[in-house]
């Protein structure tokens, strides 16, 4: 076995990035059907990893980095919202919402209607629903040791973890065909990022921000090391209590309040460029690294009805993103990139939906709605109504008996 430790984990992930940029500049298909630059790379390696394992090699990372990153990209995305803005775009933030509830009902039906049929205890429709899908491998853990725990079901936990891994793979491939698809039926904003008449704000297009200073890039540093400090703080003291929530829920609400607290104040104005090359780095890396540390045998060992229903619940995922979430955001360009980063967070996480709307505009122009809405929905709204819509189902009869 090859252990990896903190700096050479870190010379993997950045050679991951490399090698996903390459892949994407090279390889027509990646780059037609939006690929993330992470995800191409990453799922490369994982490949690699595990034809090695094959021959009784296997390698080993220090993903001690992987939280601070995630949270860190959560802490950018909290600094770059600015409430007056949100405010515009309450009603759209409202109809994706919906959108994103109605995914979760029909995630979960469609499991448990299809562990149902293949003979698999309804409790295993569950995970392989909403759980894992939408919520990810933090809630896929933490349910599935509760359902070990509470109703008997062996192996619930390398259960969840397979299906999320699962998820975050799918999640992060299907999102820029399904893009490409519906951008063929809209008119697009400009024919290639060059064209674009105003320069790209946020996340929207990384590869055009400007150039920066090292007294702002400090500044902007210190926001999100306060982001983290706190936000793991607020965690705390909410831990056990009904108001309990996700760490990076927590460091992008403190996020929220500090950019819009300075400015209302008047002691700072967030400078957006710092704020959004760093949270590209950290997300680049946190992705790298997630995706470079799957362990395919894991699925590999999925038995078949349970690979055959997460393979159902992508194509749905893909279905439900043309037919429901692009219609119901307008049917334009930034319903398409709406519907790429659905694709993201709806099976896999925030940081992929990111990720796959990143790819779309890289090559057909900025959307502000879409990275306005994403990642307020994805980081805010989905863990809450996703634990509502988990009771709600174990409510139902044939869960009493289990």
């Amino acid at each position: 076995m090859i252990q990896l430790d903190f700096y050479g984990t870190l010379v993997a992930a950045s050679l991951v990035l490399l090698l996903g940029r390459g892949l994407v500049t090279r390889v027509g298909f990646l780059r037609s059907y939006n690929i993330p630059e992470p995800v191409a790379g990453g799922l490369v390696v994982a490949l690699l990893l595990l034809i090695l394992r094959t021959f009784d090699i296997e390698v080993r990372f220090d993903t001690s980095l992987q939280t601070p990153l995630m949270l860190a990209f959560f802490a950018t995305i909290g600094l770059s919202a600015d409430l007056a803005s949100l405010k515009k775009g309450g009603r759209i933030v409202g109809v994706f919402l919906l959108a994103v509830i109605g995914l979760l009902v029909v995630q979960n039906a469609m499991g448990i209607g299809l562990a149902t049929l293949l003979g698999l205890d309804p409790l295993m429709g569950l995970l392989t629903g909403s759980i894992t899908l939408a919520g990810g491998h933090g809630t896929g853990a933490a349910w599935g040791t509760v359902f070990s725990e509470k109703y008997g079901l062996a192996s619930a936990s390398e259960l969840a973890l397979a299906s999320a891994t699962f998820g975050l793979v799918l999640g992060g491939l299907i999102g820029g065909p399904v893009a490409r698809l519906l951008i063929k039926r809209v008119q697009v904003p400009g024919c290639s990022p060059q064209q674009v008449p105003r320069l790209p704000r946020g996340f929207e297009q990384p590869n055009k921000e400007r150039s920066i200073t090292p007294f702002s890039f400090v500044e902007t540093l210190a926001l999100i090391a306060v982001s983290l400090l706190a936000g793991n703080l607020l965690n705390g003291l909410l831990h056990g209590t009904v108001f309990e929530l996700p760490t990076f829920v927590c460091v992008l609400f403190v996020g929220v309040v500090l950019r819009n607290g300075l400015s209302a104040l008047g002691l700072y104005q967030v400078f957006e460029r710092e704020v959004s090359v760093l949270g590209n780095v950290s997300l680049s890396l946190f992705l790298a690294i997630a995706l470079m540390s799957l362990k395919l045998w894991d699925l590999a060992a999925l038995a078949l009805p349970i690979f055959i229903i997460l393979a159902v619940q992508a194509l749905v995922m893909a279905l439900f993103a043309i037919f429901v979430t692009f219609r119901v955001m307008g049917g334009n360009y930034d319903a398409a990139v709406l519907a790429a980063g659905h694709c993201g967070f709806g099976l896999g996480a925030t940081p992929t939906a990111i990720a796959n709307m990143q790819a779309v505009t890289q090559r057909y122009g900025p959307s502000q709605i879409a990275f306005l809405v994403v990642p307020m929905v994805g980081a805010f709204f989905i863990d809450i109504i996703n634990v509502i819509v988990i009771k709600l189902y174990l409510t139902l009869p044939f869960f009493a008996s289990v």
